[in-house]
């Protein structure tokens, strides 16, 4: 039987699309010409085909869950001012990111501060970061969530909802200081806290120190079990400092000249 290299290429793609392996029909015509070109053994051939692959499938998953998290777009540990924030270590954070040591064990994350500090931003960093380490994560504000699994009650399928909500490694609750101390609200929130404990993580953000949290739920025991299953495993992080936001405003009258800006009697006149 004469070899023909039309009818063999044409069969191979068709392969590769049922094994779906888009990346090597995509790439393998330009790595067999340099394969020829350099004798390279038909492993090397196969080897260099097969991290191609590899490499593109976890590009893609990244994309997948990084659309999927919901993480607010641009923030990133490469430009948090950790030099604004600095009671925030620098490699503290950077372990955290790596996930290993509290995420595989379904620990928490409570980042503690004033309105404009960077908390979200911060709680978005590690997120992201832990989504490129191979971990799926959600960010949300606490108010969305609790208003869906609320909802979720509501046509009888909470327990559902909080069970799909289990594929995320970690969630994200920003803002929890902004749930209202209602029975129905913090009812559903105290679920989701009770079923992720000691099984999967959460990382919350939060205005308020753990003092004035029986403005969030309706009575304090309710308040000491969600206070000690959040903290009998977490990592606390305070960023007790100037408002960042409040003071790049400042920063930027000033340089402006805006009507925060003095003149001098001279220049007035």
């Amino acid at each position: 039987m004469n070899p023909n290299p039309t009818a063999d290429a044409a069969r191979l793609a068709f392969l590769l699309g049922e094994l779906r392996l888009p990346t090597i029909k995509y790439l393998w015509p330009d790595i067999a010409v340099q394969s020829d070109k350099n004798g390279w053994p038909a492993a090397r051939f196969l080897t260099a085909l097969a991290e191609h692959e590899v490499a593109d499938r976890e590009r893609r998953r990244i994309e997948r869950h990084l659309l999927d998290a919901h993480l607010p777009i641009g923030k990133s540990l490469d430009n948090f001012d950790f030099n604004a924030v600095p009671v925030i270590s620098k490699a503290h954070i950077t372990a955290l990111a790596t996930g290993n040591a509290w995420i595989e064990t379904g620990a928490n994350c409570l980042v503690f501060g004033p309105p404009g500090v960077g908390k979200s931003h911060l709680a978005a960093a590690i997120g992201r970061a832990l989504i490129e380490a191979g971990y799926r994560v959600l960010f949300t504000r606490t108010t969305d969530l609790v208003q869906r699994l609320q909802i979720a009650r509501q046509q009888l399928t909470l327990e559902a909802a909080i069970t799909k909500l289990d594929r995320y490694h970690l969630i994200i609750l920003d803002d929890i200081s902004y749930v209202t101390k209602d029975q129905a609200e913090t009812s559903v929130l105290f679920e989701l806290i009770s079923r992720r404990y000691e099984h999967r993580s959460i990382l919350i953000t939060a205005n308020q120190a753990f003092g004035e949290w029986n403005k969030i739920f309706p009575d304090q025991a309710m308040t000491l079990a969600a206070v000690d299953r959040l903290v009998h495993h977490a990592t606390i992080l305070e960023m007790n400092v100037e408002s960042y936001r409040r003071r790049t405003a400042i920063e930027r009258k000033k340089a402006t000249g805006g009507p925060n800006t003095r003149q001098s009697p001279k220049a007035s006149s």
